[in-house]
Parts: structure tokens; sequence; C-alpha cells
């Protein structure tokens, strides 16, 4: 670890704790033509070693009195003198992506998320940020860049995004000692032209039964699971024999394109119980054997849904290997083909998860029952995300309203009837 800190061209950890060392500084303002002027010096990496250089920067026109000028400069020099500044903020933004986020953070991630980040990183940040120091990315310099999102065609889901990557990025540079605090935290997305489309797509028992049917094992009754138990596609690869209770579901590892990582969070690693007729049809498949290609020319073989169902091995399995299942080529090859027969082209993994909270919701259940199956770290996450809007409900409750308006309103008129003939 030590070699490895020596190679990269920048200073390690401990070489710039060494070196933060406050140097109290009070130079004198100058006046130059119009301005006044503050010449200080300033802790920056030159060629991988931190260096003391010179640095004069303008602090206000020279119509301003020296007094009010000198509390000016104090002001601007406070966070060097009182080491609200750390000496590690010298680095720039790309040298720490380079050097310290990518190796040392960026593995801790899944596979995805890497790939998500550094295509945010790649595309956005550092291409605006990267030849700045850590210190100079303040507040206003971040807002400044999210304020000029207000035109940018990117949706907000993508701005948040953006934020959220920024925010772990110098989250990490604080842990790390480089910064002092994270000024990403006080970053605010400029509001949306349009309110927030709220109603995410979900299907209805009745569609589900007809995909159901038109889809074949295993993937039939991997979608059977995912509606009747919310899990996560991830989840749903991951699932093991050992993991499949009586009348419940044990959600401990999640598999995503290769990748093998913990639950999405504490919430979610959990035990959740399930309806008896989950628990039968994911035994059922042991005793499936079902039609595939084998080979390019088109023949057909038969294979055995469940080649073995040892208490580690895998519930749904691809065909021919025996291996977990890819998510995209269930979804693509199998669930979208079913679901455009029937009319309906918008379902994917996290419609089916969507729609059993629906569903819950829907049948008046609890939100912390929904919030407790969907293993939601927060209550708010279950009403705001899987609350859908269901025209049903709600006019079931538009005409329950009315009525009970109507009926008032006539046994109002009724009582004042008698005492109007009399």
């Amino acid at each position: 670890m030590i070699l490895h800190q020596a190679n990269v061209g920048v200073p390690p950890m401990e070489e710039l704790e060494r070196m933060a060392r406050r140097r109290h500084q009070a130079p004198k303002p100058e006046r130059k033509g119009q301005w006044w002027t503050l010449r200080y010096r300033h802790d920056t990496l030159v060629n991988g070693k931190l260096v003391r250089v010179q640095k004069r920067v303008i602090l206000g026109p020279s119509a301003i009195p020296e007094r009010e000028i000198r509390k000016i400069a104090d002001e601007h020099l406070r966070p060097l003198n009182q080491g609200l500044e750390t000496v590690g903020g010298a680095v720039n933004f790309n040298t720490y992506i380079e050097k310290y986020f990518i190796p040392l953070v960026m593995p801790q991630y899944a596979e995805t998320t890497k790939a998500r980040y550094q295509g945010v990183l790649d595309n956005y940040l550092l291409p605006t940020f990267g030849k700045l120091c850590l210190r100079d990315l303040t507040l206003m310099t971040l807002q400044r860049y999210f304020s000029q999102m207000a035109a940018s065609p990117l949706s907000r889901e993508s701005k948040d995004k953006i934020r959220d990557v920024l925010s772990t990025v110098l989250r990490s540079a604080k842990d790390y000692g480089l910064l002092v605090t994270n000024p990403a935290e006080g970053i605010r997305l400029p509001k949306e032209r349009r309110g927030k489309h709220k109603t995410k797509p979900h299907i209805t028992p009745e569609q589900f039964d007809e995909l159901v049917n038109l889809i074949t094992e295993p993937y039939a009754t991997m979608v059977y699971v995912a509606i009747y138990t919310g899990l996560r596609v991830s989840e749903l690869a991951a699932l093991k024999w050992n993991d499949v209770g009586h009348d419940s579901i044990t959600i401990d590892e999640r598999f995503c394109r290769g990748d093998w990582s913990e639950p999405k969070s504490d919430a979610s690693n959990a035990t959740i119980g399930v309806d008896r007729c989950v628990v039968e049809r994911i035994h059922r498949l042991k005793l499936l054997t079902v039609e595939g290609r084998c080979g390019g020319r088109g023949a057909v073989r038969k294979y055995r849904v469940v080649k073995s169902d040892g208490p580690d091995d895998l519930v749904f399995q691809s065909l021919r290997k025996g291996t977990p299942l890819r998510d995209n080529n269930v979804l693509s090859r199998h669930i979208k083909p079913a679901s455009r027969k029937i009319g309906i082209g918008f379902v994917n993994w996290r419609c089916l998860r969507t729609s059993r909270a629906t569903w819950m919701i829907e049948a008046g259940a609890n939100p912390k029952d929904v919030q407790g199956l969907m293993r939601h770290s927060r209550i708010q996450t279950t009403l705001d995300i899987y609350a859908q809007f269901v025209p049903e409900s709600q006019r079931r409750a538009i005409e329950r309203t009315g009525a009970m308006i109507r009926e008032r309103i006539e046994a109002a008129r009724e009582a004042k009837a008698p005492a109007m003939v009399n």
C-alpha cells in the first residue's frame, strides 16, 4: 500500500497531514489602480509536490475605505488562518478522482453502480471541475453549476444523480481529511417548469394474469414471484433454495449482471412473509421440463428447469448451464414480447415491484406493512414512490363522498319541510 501511494504522483495522506501546519498571515491590502488587492501565500501541488506560491486577489473597488477593506481581507484569509482550509484541498479534482476516489472508494460499489458513477464523472463532473482544486469547489461555485441546469434538457432524476455523485466524491474527500466540510450538501436543484409526474407504471391483477400465461417457464414463475413478493430483480436472480421457507423468503444477497453483493440496504436484508401459493409455485419448478433451442441450427431439446436443488443452488437457473439468469435477457426475450401481445408496452422489472405495492395500498393495507414488505428504509419512500394514482379507487372515493353529501342535504331538506308546512 505504501509503495502504491509513493508512485501516484500525489503526496500520500500521511504526508499531507504532516504538512498541514497552520501559518497565520496578515498581509496589508494594496491599492492597484481602481482596485484593492491582496497578496498572500497559498499551498498548491506542483508536479506532485506541495509548494507555497504567491497569490493575488481583488478585494473590491479602491473607493472602499481602508478600514473596511481590512475587514474584507481578514474574512478572505480566515479559512487559512483558522485551519478551516486543509492542505489537502490543494489537490485538484481530476487528480483526486484518479488517485484516491477510483482506487479507494469505487471498489466498494456494485458493478452497475460503478458504471453509472464513471459515466457521470466522465460526462459531467470531470469536464467541469477537473482542473479546480478541491478547496475551490465552494458551495457558490457548485450552486452556480447546478443553477445553470435549469435550461438543460436533462431530467430531474439525472440532475439529482449528478448531485449525488458529486456529493459522494466530496464526502469521501472530507472523510480522508482533504476537506473540512462537504460543500455539496447545501446544493439545491432548480425547480422544474412542470410538476413532477408522480404516477409510475403499474399493471392491474387482470393484466398480470394474462401476462404470466403468455410467458414460458421458469420466467413465468420469476414474474409471479416478483409480483407476489415485491422482490427486486437482482434479489430474484440471487434467490437460493435455502432462502425459501415454509411461508417466508429471506433476502440476503443480490446478483446483477455478473456482480454478487449484499442487499441494497439494511432494511432490504430481511425475511418477509409470503403467500403459500408463492412457495408452492417455486417448488413446482423442480418437476418441470421445458423445450429449448440447442445449437445454431434450430435444434430443440428438453431441459430440466431446476438442474440441482441443493441449499446453495439457485432457484432460477439458466436452462442450458444452470448459471444465474441475466435480467435484461429475460425482460427483452420473454416479458416485453408477452406484454406487447396484450397491449401494454411499459412493463419492466420496476413496474412489477411497483404493482405489488400499489395493489396492497388499493386493498387497504397499512402503509407501515407495505413498507415492511417492500423493505424500504423510510416510510416516505413507500408513500412517495409506490403509492400510485389509481383511478378506480379515487372514483370510488368520489362516489362515496358525493353520496354522503346528497344524503345529508336530503336529510336537512326533509327536516325543514314539516316546519315550512306548519
